[in-house]
């Protein structure tokens, strides 16, 4: 979420159909659009004789059937999941259990379901029969997927390079529409500005979002991005020094009007996370109450 949202009606976009866009690359958009989703999650089909499938998104019926027709008999040699928020992994097991191909890709969380780590987006149903680490591979005929550790937006996130076209699958770590949410405890922004140094550094050519429309020229929105943190952090630093001791929706009513107010929870959750951020480094710190001072 954030500042960057495109003018499209979510109700203009075709789902259930498979999108080509590149010679190995088609999308499926799944019908689940919101104000956290955008037009909804889109779900990846890679290769040609044989596939991989990337975030096969909600279990909802309807989409992995989508998706099921969009492979065109074609075997799956693996359904990878970026991360586990419910709009990304749920429909991992019901397709493998229609297609045969194992689920790989992203760890399930360290924790219990109701632990100190859980959030009503996780998918705790999640169950892989591989967990990818950085630089691990998946492949097939004319194609080789490899895992980008980026941690921030959840704690278990990779993005996903497609070695032969330069291509890179980044899930909700980079969206194509806005800035993504960043939840405390599992989400954490100091992880997420190193994730985003890391991927400033790489070469790919063009981003494929779980959220949003392929990005070329990369790293001109990376840089874009990382931008529009060092903003908000600075508006919270501009905040308390001008309002002292403050709670956190005080701060998100002035720094995001005009923004959705259903979006002003999440977005006091990428707060915390700066706030957060700002006390591990000396510069901030938090009350009892659960207000926050400057250092």
């Amino acid at each position: 979420m954030g500042s960057m949202n495109a003018p499209i009606d979510p109700a203009d976009m075709p789902t259930g159909i498979r999108m080509t866009l590149s010679a190995r690359v088609g999308r499926i958009l799944a019908p689940n659009p919101s104000p956290f989703t955008y037009t909804g999650t889109q779900t990846y089909v890679v290769g040609q004789s044989d596939v991989a499938v990337i975030d096969p998104g909600p279990d909802e019926p309807a989409h992995v059937a989508a998706v099921v027709a969009a492979l065109e008999g074609r075997p799956v040699r693996a359904i990878l999941c970026t991360h586990t928020h419910r709009d990304h992994s749920p429909a991992a097991a019901p397709l493998s259990q229609i297609v045969g191909a194992p689920i790989v890709g992203c760890a399930p969380l360290a924790m219990e379901d109701d632990g100190p780590r859980a959030d009503a987006a996780f998918d705790a149903s999640y169950r892989p029969d591989r967990i990818l680490s950085d630089g691990d591979r998946v492949a097939g005929e004319g194609w080789t997927l490899e895992a980008v550790a980026t941690p921030g937006h959840t704690s278990n996130h990779l993005c996903f390079a497609l070695l032969e076209e330069k291509a890179l699958f980044t899930g909700d770590h980079v969206m194509g529409w806005s800035t993504s949410v960043i939840s405390p405890p599992d989400g954490d922004m100091t992880d997420y500005m190193r994730s985003m140094q890391r991927l400033l550094d790489r070469d790919d050519a063009v981003y494929y979002p779980a959220h949003g429309d392929p990005v070329e020229n990369p790293q001109r929105l990376v840089r874009g991005m990382m931008g529009h943190r060092k903003q908000r952090e600075g508006q919270i630093l501009r905040f308390l020094e001008r309002n002292g001791v403050s709670p956190i929706p005080a701060m998100v009513a002035e720094m995001y009007k005009g923004v959705d107010s259903r979006l002003h929870g999440a977005a006091g959750r990428s707060v915390l996370a700066h706030l957060i951020d700002l006390d591990q480094r000396g510069i901030a710190a938090p009350l009892d109450d659960g207000r926050w001072r400057l250092c």
